[in-house]
């Protein structure tokens, strides 16, 4: 089977990032790897297996050590469906996903179920097309909850910080911190709530993003848009 190349760039210090698709029908977001010579914390498991086989073979092709590490920003599909293509690691969430994904894994995913899905609920439309486009097979195909979890904060061996934030998008939204490569990771922490549980009063929480700032951080990176410098995250008004 032929991997396709995909971007890997440098970010800041030790961090790298798999830009997202900018196409909002495709619902691939970035991933994040922070490279350790203990072993690679790779933030976000990529939106299929096909995807993460990708991100490693770029990890691969940069010099980065392999993964040991898989951390979930939150449960949902984009950010949690490549994790059976990542072997040998330790995957990580909050404790509040993990019956979430444990009801996910029991589900019938296949190329069918989406469409009954659909045909029930309209409303997840978008999502679960999205799901489609991304699942060329469903062969080996498993939702994998966190191995471990924790509920405030957790510092890794290799120096990464995870806190929980929760919000409005997901109740285990986490940030991931890396203080000596000036990174905040947002996963979709202050997004609002997926589209098929928006109402129109619904709105990213700028006043989470304005409490996430902190001078020590010189890049924040959330999973749908370019990375903004502290100058512009300051500028993001509530």
């Amino acid at each position: 089977m032929s991997i396709d190349i995909i971007d890997i760039r440098p970010l800041a210090g030790r961090v790298w990032l798999v830009p997202g698709d900018p196409d909002p029908d495709n619902i691939r977001g970035s991933v994040a790897v922070v490279a350790d010579d203990a072993g690679s914390v790779v933030v976000d498991a990529g939106q299929s297996p096909t995807h993460a086989r990708e991100i490693r073979h770029a990890m691969d092709a940069a010099g980065l050590p392999p993964a040991r590490w898989l951390v979930y920003t939150h449960h949902h599909w984009d950010h949690v469906w490549g994790a059976c293509a990542w072997p040998d690691v330790e995957i990580i969430g909050h404790v509040a996903g993990q019956e979430i994904l444990r009801r996910e894994a029991a589900r019938a995913w296949s190329h069918r179920y989406l469409r009954d899905e659909v045909r029930a609920n309209p409303l997840l439309g978008p999502s679960f097309r999205a799901r489609a486009l991304a699942m060329d097979t469903w062969d080996g195909f498993t939702v994998l909850p966190p191995r471990r979890v924790f509920t405030d904060e957790l510092t890794l061996p290799t120096g990464v910080r995870l806190r929980h934030v929760g919000g409005a998008h997901a109740p285990d939204s986490t940030i991931v911190l890396v203080p000596d490569s000036s990174v905040a990771l947002l996963g979709d922490c202050y997004y609002p709530p997926p589209a098929h549980l928006r109402s129109p009063d619904d709105a990213p929480d700028l006043t989470m993003v304005a409490g996430l700032v902190r001078d020590e951080y010189d890049w924040y990176v959330d999973s749908h848009s370019e990375p903004w410098t502290l100058e512009q995250a300051r500028s993001f008004k509530a």
